[in-house]
């Protein structure tokens, strides 16, 4: 696991610090929150297919307990507040890496993107939907290469979307 990146000498983390870990089933609520205000936020235009419920349901029965590794970033020290997380599907997948609309801008999202690179012997490939600059310009400024365009049929909002891919 890695540490916050503004940790003392003693080992305590400054005021401000991040801390990147393993997910547990307890963070389902707080992921769910991220996911879906990261989405209303950054994506307005994206139709909202699923209640808040079974939001709350996909993350806690899908998403934690059958994908290869999830991560969260919280604030401060053990018990801080979720502000983003990133998910592991298969052996090479980023399935979703989403941050708080109030903690973009801050080197989260690199380090959650770095805990994935480090967990993948490899190619990462990725889907993002193709209005979605903001994540777009921010894969491609990490390395990634946009590699196919789709139509929206892959994805159940039907929205076009955009595979990239890095490799080490």
């Amino acid at each position: 696991m890695r540490v916050a990146e503004h940790v003392y000498v003693d080992g305590s983390e400054a005021p401000g610090a991040v801390r990147v870990r393993r997910a547990t089933a307890g963070d389902a609520e707080a992921v769910t929150r991220v996911f879906l205000d990261s989405r209303a936020a950054a994506m307005p235009w994206l139709p909202r297919i699923h209640s808040d419920a079974d939001t709350l349901a996909w993350i806690t029965h899908v998403v934690l307990p059958t994908s290869t590794a999830v991560w969260v970033a919280e604030a401060g020290g053990e018990g801080g507040e979720v502000l983003g997380f990133a998910v592991l599907a298969g052996r090479d997948e980023l399935d979703h890496l989403y941050l708080r609309p109030d903690a973009l801008r801050r080197g989260i999202g690199s380090r959650l993107l770095a805990e994935v690179r480090g967990a993948v012997d490899g190619p990462i490939r990725l889907y993002v939907f193709q209005r979605n600059a903001a994540a777009r310009a921010f894969y491609e400024r990490h390395g990634f290469t946009a590699v196919a365009f789709d139509d929206g049929g892959r994805n159940e909002e039907n929205e076009p979307d955009v595979l990239y891919r890095w490799a080490p």
